[in-house]
C-alpha cells in the first residue's frame, strides 16, 4: 500500500467481481449461440431410431438395441415407427416419410424390392426389410459425417486471422505493460496505470477473432445440410462461393443414354417382339455387334459407320436434322449397309430451364457439357436458354470468353466428360464448378475448383465430388450458391468486426483518448469483450434464416415420343 499515494489506496473488489461476472455471461451467451449454431448436427443424429425389431428364422419378434444387428437381418417396421437401418423391402407395401434425405413432405411409396434408408417414417403398413448398412455405413451417418467434416475444416481466409491470433497474446501483453509505463511515467499514480493495463487485458478479445470464421462455417453449413447441400469440406464452401463458370452435364434427365432400354421400350409401345440375336458383342465408345438369321447387323454412332466404312447414304442428312432437334443420331447396319437411323432424347430435367435462368441472375456464366454430338449438344443448350457466351475482353478486363454460341461441348463418340473443358477453362483464369451425376464425371469433377454431384439419398458420399446435393435435383444448386456466398460474406463481416473492435477499443483502453476525458473503465471493457464474441456469433446465426431457392411453377406442354425412327432401304 505504501507504494500508492494516499489518495489512491483503493480496493477494486467490486470492479473484480463485475468484470468476472461480465466474462462468465459472455461465455454463457457464447456457448448459448454455439448450441443454437449446431442444432443441425443434433437433428440429423435425433432421427437415428434407438432399437430395432428383429424377426428370426421362425418369424418371431425380439426387441434389440442397433448395435445387435447384422447385415441380412430381417427387420419388422409397424406403421409410424422410423425405420432403424438400411435396407430393402422384402415384405410390405407402405408409403414412406423420406422428407429427411429429400425434402419433399409427400410419403413415397415402397413395396418388395425398393431400397429405404435408416432415419425415415413408415407411414401406414407394416415392413420387413433386410439390412443392408449398419452404424456408420448408414446414409444418414454418412450425411453427419460430412457435416462435421466440412464444420471443422478451415478456410483459406481463415490464415489471415491465425495469423494474427498467433501473435496476439504477446502483442496485447507489451501494450498493457507499456501503457502501463507511459501512465506512471507520466503522473506517477500507480493506481491509474494499473487501471489502464488491467483495460487492456481484459477488453483484448482474440475470441471473436478465433469466431469470426469457424461459427460462420458451422452455421452455414448445417442450413446448408437442411436444404439438401452438403459440403465434403470447408474450403469448399469458399471455393464455390467465388466461381464465376459453371459446367453442366446433369442437365437432362437421364444423362447417360440407355439407349437399348429406349430401343426395347419403343419397339414395345409399337408392338413389336425383339428378336433374339447370336454372338452380341459391345465395341466400346461406338456401339455394338450381332448377327441374325446370318446377317451381320451393326448398331452405333457415326463413329461406327465411320470406322466400318459403311456409308450412310441420305440417312446422313435425317441424323443431322435429328441431331438439331436435340436428339441422338443411332445408325443401324445390315451387312455394311445402313438401313435406319433412330433419334434417341432425353427429356430436361423440368427444373433445368429456371435453374439455368437462376445461374445467370447470379452472374454466372452457364456451359452444357455432354456426351452428345455436337449439333445435338447446340440444341439442348438453346432449348435450356443458354444461347450466348459473354463478349470477349482484353485480358485486363477481367472477363475472357466461354466457347462459342451457344455455349456447349458434344461429341460424335458419344464418349463422356472428361476434365478437358474445366482445364481449358481454368487456364483462361476462370473459377469453374462442374455439376455432374457424380459417378461417370469423376474426372471432371475432380478437375473443377468444385465440383457438385447430383446424388439419390443412397449415394451422398461421392468421393470425387466436393459437394453433394442430396435431393437429386438441380434445384438445390442455386441454393448451394447463395448459401456459400452468404456464408463468405458473413464471414469477411465477422472478421472486420473481430479486428475493428480491437483496432478501437485497445488503444482506448491503454488511454490514447485520455486528454479528451475519455477512459475505458475495467467493467465496461469487460462488457464490450462479452458482447463482441457475442456479436460475432449473432451475427453468423443470421445465416439460419436462408430460404432454399425455389424453381417456378411451369405448366409443360406434353413431350414427344422419347425416340424416333427414320428407315432408309438401299
Amino acid at each position: 500500500p505504501q507504494w500508492f499515494a494516499a489518495e489512491s489506496r483503493h480496493v477494486y473488489f467490486d470492479s473484480a467481481a463485475v468484470v468476472v461476472a461480465v466474462i462468465l455471461a459472455g461465455k454463457y451467451l457464447e456457448e448459448l449461440a454455439k448450441g443454437r449454431a449446431s442444432t443441425a448436427i443434433h437433428k440429423l443424429l435425433g432421427l437415428q431410431a434407438k432399437q430395432a425389431t428383429r424377426l428370426d428364422a421362425q418369424g418371431a419378434e425380439q426387441q434389440v438395441s442397433l448395435a445387435a444387428l447384422h447385415i441380412g437381418d430381417r427387420v419388422l417396421v409397424r406403421p409410424g415407427e422410423r425405420i432403424p437401418v438400411d435396407g430393402s423391402v422384402i415384405e410390405g407395401d407402405s408409403h414412406v416419410d423420406e422428407s429427411m434425405l429429400t425434402g419433399e413432405a409427400v410419403p413415397v411409396r415402397r413395396k418388395p424390392g425398393d431400397r429405404v434408408v435408416g432415419g425415415t417414417v413408415n407411414a401406414e403398413g407394416r415392413l420387413v426389410i433386410e439390412a443392408t448398412a449398419l452404424g456408420k455405413d448408414t446414409v444418414l451417418s454418412q450425411i453427419v459425417r460430412l457435416v462435421e467434416s466440412a464444420q471443422t475444416g478451415k478456410l483459406p481466409v481463415q490464415r489471415v486471422a491465425d495469423r494474427v491470433v498467433a501473435v496476439f497474446t504477446p502483442v496485447v501483453l507489451l501494450i498493457a505493460a507499456a501503457s502501463f509505463a507511459a501512465w506512471l511515467t507520466l503522473t506517477g499514480d500507480v493506481s491509474a496505470a494499473l487501471v489502464a493495463a488491467v483495460a487492456v487485458l481484459v477488453v483484448a478479445c482474440p475470441c471473436a477473432m478465433g469466431l469470426a470464421t469457424p461459427a460462420a462455417i458451422l452455421v452455414g453449413s448445417s442450413r446448408a445440410a437442411e436444404m439438401g447441400v452438403l459440403f465434403r469440406k470447408g474450403e469448399a464452401l469458399e471455393a464455390l462461393s467465388r466461381i464465376d463458370t459453371v459446367l453442366a452435364a446433369a442437365l437432362e434427365a437421364d444423362s447417360e443414354h440407355p439407349l437399348a432400354r429406349a430401343v426395347r421400350d419403343a419397339a414395345a409401345q409399337r408392338g413389336l417382339t425383339p428378336p433374339a440375336v447370336q454372338g452380341f458383342a459391345a465395341i466400346l465408345g461406338y456401339g455394338v455387334r450381332a448377327s441374325l438369321d446370318g446377317h451381320t447387323l451393326l448398331l452405333g454412332a457415326r463413329r461406327l459407320m465411320e470406322r466400318e466404312g459403311i456409308s450412310l447414304n441420305t440417312l446422313g442428312e435425317q441424323a443431322d436434322a435429328l441431331e438439331a432437334q436435340g436428339q441422338t443420331a443411332v445408325f443401324l447396319a445390315q451387312d455394311q449397309n445402313c438401313i435406319a437411323v433412330l433419334g434417341i432424347s432425353d427429356p430436361l430435367k423440368p427444373e433445368a430451364v429456371a435453374v439455368v435462368q437462376a445461374l445467370r441472375q447470379r452472374g454466372l456464366a452457364i456451359a452444357l457439357v455432354t456426351g452428345d454430338a455436337r449439333r445435338t449438344a447446340q440444341a439442348v443448350a438453346v432449348a435450356l436458354g443458354i444461347h450466348d457466351a459473354p463478349a470477349a475482353e482484353p485480358p485486363q478486363g477481367g472477363h475472357l470468353p466461354l466457347p462459342t454460341s451457344p455455349t456447349a461441348w458434344g461429341r460424335s463418340d458419344h464418349s463422356l466428360p472428361t476434365s478437358g473443358e474445366g482445364a481449358e477453362l481454368q487456364a483462361q483464369g476462370r473459377r469453374v464448378a462442374f455439376v455432374g451425376e457424380g459417378l461417370n464425371d469423376g474426372p471432371a469433377l475432380a478437375q473443377a475448383d468444385v465440383g457438385l454431384a447430383l446424388a439419390s439419398g443412397t449415394d451422398v458420399a461421392i468421393e470425387a465430388a466436393d459437394v453433394s446435393l442430396t435431393r437429386g435435383d438441380l434445384a438445390a444448386l442455386p441454393s448451394a450458391i447463395d448459401t456459400a456466398r452468404h456464408t463468405l460474406r458473413t464471414i469477411h463481416g465477422n472478421l472486420f468486426w473481430a479486428f475493428a473492435y480491437n483496432i478501437v477499443l485497445i488503444p482506448l483502453a491503454a488511454g490514447i483518448a485520455a486528454p479528451w476525458g475519455v477512459h475505458l473503465h475495467p467493467m465496461l471493457a469487460g462488457v464490450a469483450m462479452g458482447l463482441s464474441s457475442v456479436f460475432v456469433l449473432g451475427n453468423s446465426l443470421r445465416l439460419k434464416r436462408l430460404s432454399p431457392w425455389q424453381a417456378p411453377q411451369v405448366h409443360s406442354s406434353a413431350q414427344s415420343a422419347p425416340l424416333s425412327a427414320l428407315i432408309h432401304t438401299p
